[in-house]
């Protein structure tokens, strides 16, 4: 199975970088083996503590960048626009092909292309609120 980069971000803030090949959005709990210098065992996850599952580019990132806000972009975007924000604050926008209310989360496409996020799995229960933009 693929090994996928993932950062994981808890409710309580915490964030743990690392690789997972188990993550389903239907499941309660999956592994993450985390990046050195953390111990090389996996690492149990449950989806409830956490805010997001970041699907990445890479592990750093790009500090200092700041995601666009908005789909100005000409990139061709599919499914439906939505803007989360979370209960820390933070925005998101993005496309989805699976948002339903009453599920426990949901894929959602960065709208910005230069993102370092692939994707990610929203948790609905870390969100204050969600629209269709």
């Amino acid at each position: 199975m693929a090994q996928n980069k993932i950062v994981v971000r808890y409710q309580d803030g915490r964030l743990l970088k690392g690789f997972t090949d188990d993550f389903f959005p239907n499941k309660d709990i999956f592994h993450i083996t985390p990046l050195p210098p953390a111990a090389p065992k996996p690492v149990d996850v449950r989806v409830a503590d956490l805010k997001a599952v970041f699907f990445v580019k890479d592990h750093r990132g790009h500090p200092g960048y700041k995601d666009l806000k908005d789909f100005n972009t000409p990139a061709a975007s599919v499914g439906r626009k939505l803007k989360v924000v979370f209960k820390d604050g933070e925005v998101i926008i993005g496309t989805t092909q699976g948002y339903q209310p009453n599920r426990p989360g949901f894929f959602l496409v960065p709208a910005d292309p230069q993102s370092n996020n692939d994707r990610c799995f929203v948790v609905a229960t870390a969100t204050k609120n969600v629209s269709f933009v």
